[in-house]
């Protein structure tokens, strides 16, 4: 937001140079972005009235203007723009004046016409970025009068304001900021804050007049009735003073709207009062209203929006924007003047859904100050009276309860002291919170504080533990000793272990992916019963992930479509799970395409990936993995994954319905927290094997449908000490009759004690030999 400098300086004692200020404010957690130098001190430029006019006689799009400039001689201009009437007062630059975008002005001849000077727009004075036209200025200008003193030298601070400080979208605001935390007092406050026997008298609050049937939506509504007012420009210091700020002058009346919010930070509106029908109610939008709002576009309503509206339609959305058909023009003599508070959440979502942001929407969805709502009424009333001759009503027309107030908080000494690493004296602590608008209600050792109601973001001991850190000056706070050793948490071990598998999977050839949590509304197999967003930022972000799997569909899509002809990825995030969206870390993969060509006796051709290319990724990551059998109705072929005896997730080849990929896809998705909760998969170390291993092979006939898993049980139970491993190393279906396989194993003994004899290998070797005959009528191959 910008702020004009000379308009802080009515409030607030400032530094001198505005880079002071924007430094003490940056220091403060309130950035200053950059600086701007407004004004017009440029020699030989001056207020002048238009007296006469014609079309240029060589040249359509031009006319030639008879100017009065104060001399007594009239001068003629030749001039491009259309926007201006006889006896409209416009700068005029003389021969001889240098403008600030280096265009200098001399006597010349346009199409055959002379022209002794040029009339500028606000663009070309550097006043704006206007160039549609001439820079009309106000009817009190004096005629002659440089134009320095219609707009003189300011400095524009450009502050980014974060979105829990809404009160401090005010000159008022951010002076009141200011001298916070330069120990300075408020300046001018009974006058900006306006005393009541200005605006005609002390105006009573009735409640009549003003309906509300949204009270959530809008918890309070007021509004005055103003009559016989005379609609025309603003007088030259009001125009100044918005224009200075970015805002274009329409009329004194919706200036005077402006200028209150810029000045205290409440919105308000005025309408036509003679425009509307009947009473106002605050009421949600019908099913299928429209709405012509002050843009000159009809909207469609939806109906958790909330309008203001009369007897008949809606003649506003609240917090947003106002209605064409009741906006103040110059035939208006009556006007009713609107200010409220608006729910933030219910003004941000109508005017994201109706891509319809205005100055308004900008405060009330970041919260205004209930306290000022009627105070900035008085005001706008005071200044209506004063510059466009209205009398205000004695009574403000209300419905409905002003918020209540922020609840204390208590904070202790010892706590600011420990938490901000230095001692404070409770004295200074006392006086800075002070200073930025609290009261202490008690003075124990843990103290009460009142917060005010413009400070709704303190709501924890920590927050007025930040205000006394941004006071006292972060930069006095002497770095602490940052070598020192801090013992490790559960959050530190998790994120070793997410880090170490995530090393691990890339040492396996995967790439990480990183996608969205965010999900569009098109319902997919892995987003179905997606808990949804009340207020989703766009189509694409309606909904949270419950699986990770629906994102690397994407990637797996986008990389196939640009030509990749394998893909391996992973993600390591969070899933939401539905009903409650119950928050967990899953580990999702991927495979799809080619094996990387390596020599192979059997074939020179690239295999597919497959499940157990799949598996020896997971292998790299979960202890004691094993696949079960399952059934899911997305995958044309599933498993459940085990580590051990506990299941943390599942597997398989993806249905094709689900992928648009060519060729079969695989995917895994596990519970990460569970593998975390038992410490990941660490490896454990021994000692080199000192003694010789002895090999044995067993190569065998089975039925087809005994599984390795089943065999390997078999080998391995009950344990042979001596047995050390043993592992798969062919397998072949052909020429060993039908629904057959043959299969065959390496086992390796050893003892780690002494060397094994050929007696002692042999005597466990027919064992094991024996126990695939009897239990899995396997046919031995000698």
């Amino acid at each position: 937001m910008k702020f004009s400098v000379n308009w802080l300086r009515e409030f607030v004692e400032l530094p001198k140079n505005p880079e002071e200020i924007a430094d003490l404010l940056t220091r403060a957690g309130v950035e200053t972005a950059n600086i701007e130098t407004r004004g017009a001190k440029i020699d030989k430029v001056i207020v002048s009235q238009i007296i006469a006019t014609a079309r240029h006689p060589n040249a359509d799009r031009l006319s030639v203007c008879e100017v009065e400039d104060g001399s007594g001689v009239k001068r003629q201009i030749v001039c491009g723009a259309t926007n201006y009437k006889v006896s409209d007062k416009v700068p005029l630059a003389l021969p001889g004046a240098k403008l600030p975008n280096g265009t200098e002005i001399r006597k010349s001849k346009l199409r055959g016409v002379e022209s002794q000077g040029m009339l500028c727009s606000a663009i070309e004075l550097g006043l704006g970025s206007d160039a549609a036209g001439l820079l009309i200025s106000s009817p009190e200008a004096k005629i002659g009068a440089p134009i320095s003193e219609l707009f003189p030298t300011d400095a524009i601070l450009n502050v980014e304001i974060t979105p829990n400080r809404g009160d401090l979208l005010s000159h008022f605001g951010l002076a009141r900021e200011i001298a916070a935390l330069t120990n300075k007092k408020i300046v001018g406050q009974a006058h900006r804050l306006p005393s009541e026997k200005k605006a005609g008298g002390a105006p009573a609050l009735q409640k009549k007049g003003v309906t509300i049937s949204s009270t959530r939506e809008c918890p309070f509504f007021s509004a005055r009735k103003i009559d016989g007012v005379k609609v025309g420009p603003s007088p030259q210091w009001l125009r100044a003073k918005i224009e200075s700020v970015g805002v274009r002058s329409i009329n004194n009346i919706v200036d005077i709207s402006n200028f209150v919010m810029l000045e205290l930070g409440q919105p308000t509106h005025a309408f036509d009062a003679d425009k509307l029908n009947g009473a106002i109610n605050v009421r949600l939008a019908h099913v299928g209203e429209k709405f012509l709002a002050l843009d000159g576009k009809t909207y469609s309503l939806k109906p958790d929006n909330c309008v203001v509206a009369d007897q008949q339609r809606a003649v506003g959305i609240g917090g947003v924007m106002g209605g064409e058909e009741t906006g103040v023009t110059e035939s208006t003599r009556n006007v009713l003047l609107e200010a409220a508070y608006f729910l933030p959440a219910s003004v941000r979502k109508t005017a994201r859904e109706l891509n319809l942001p205005s100055d308004a929407s900008y405060r009330f969805e970041r919260g205004i100050d209930p306290d000022m709502i009627v105070r900035a009424s008085h005001r706008a009333a005071e200044l209506i009276r004063e510059i466009a001759g209205g009398t205000p009503a004695k009574e403000v027309n209300v419905a409905g309860d002003l918020p209540s107030d922020p609840p204390d908080v208590s904070l202790s000494y010892e706590k600011c002291d420990r938490v901000v690493g230095i001692a404070i004296k409770p004295k200074q602590v006392d006086e800075i919170l002070t200073h930025f608008g609290l009261k202490k209600t008690s003075a124990a050792k843990t103290m009460k504080w009142k917060i005010p109601s413009y400070r709704r973001d303190l709501q924890r001991d920590v927050d007025l533990i930040e205000e006394v850190v941004r006071a006292y000056g972060a930069e006095k706070i002497p770095g602490t000793d940052r070598s020192r050793f801090t013992p490790s948490s559960e959050a530190d071990r998790a994120h070793d272990l997410e880090s170490r598998m995530r090393e691990r999977l890339v040492a396996r050839g995967l790439f990480e992916a990183r996608t969205s949590k965010l999900i569009p509304r098109s319902v997919s197999a892995f987003s179905e019963g997606a808990v949804a967003l009340k207020n989703p930022l766009s189509e694409d972000h309606v909904a949270l992930r419950p699986s990770l799997i629906g994102g690397l569909l994407g990637v797996l899509e986008r990389n196939v479509n640009a030509g990749a002809d394998s893909v391996a990825i992973f993600e390591i995030g969070r899933a939401f799970i539905p009903p409650a969206g119950k928050e967990e870390r899953h580990l999702a993969a991927m495979l799809w395409g080619k094996v990387d060509p390596k020599p192979n006796w059997r074939t020179q051709a690239r295999r597919g990936l497959d499940l157990f290319d799949l598996r020896g990724a997971l292998e790299a990551v979960v202890p004691n993995l094993s696949f079960r059998p399952a059934k899911f109705p997305d995958f044309a072929l599933a498993v459940e994954v085990y580590s051990g005896e506990r299941k943390i997730g599942f597997a398989g080849q993806i249905a094709s319905a689900q992928s648009t990929a060519p060729s079969p896809v695989l995917a895994a998705e596990l519970h990460a927290d569970l593998l975390f909760a038992d410490g990941g998969s660490t490896g454990k170390f021994r000692e080199l094997d000192r003694f010789p291993s002895i090999t044995r092979d067993i190569a065998m006939i089975v039925p087809e449908e005994i599984s390795h898993a089943t065999i390997l049980s078999a080998v391995e139970n009950p344990k042979e000490p001596l047995l050390e491993r043993a592992v798969l190393f062919d397998l072949f279906t052909e020429q060993v009759g039908a629904e057959k396989k043959s299969l065959a194993y390496r086992l390796t003994y050893r003892d780690r004690s002494r060397t094994l004899t050929n007696e002692e290998v042999n005597a466990a070797h027919a064992k094991i030999r024996e126990r695939l005959r009897d239990d899995l009528s396997a046919e031995l191959r000698e």
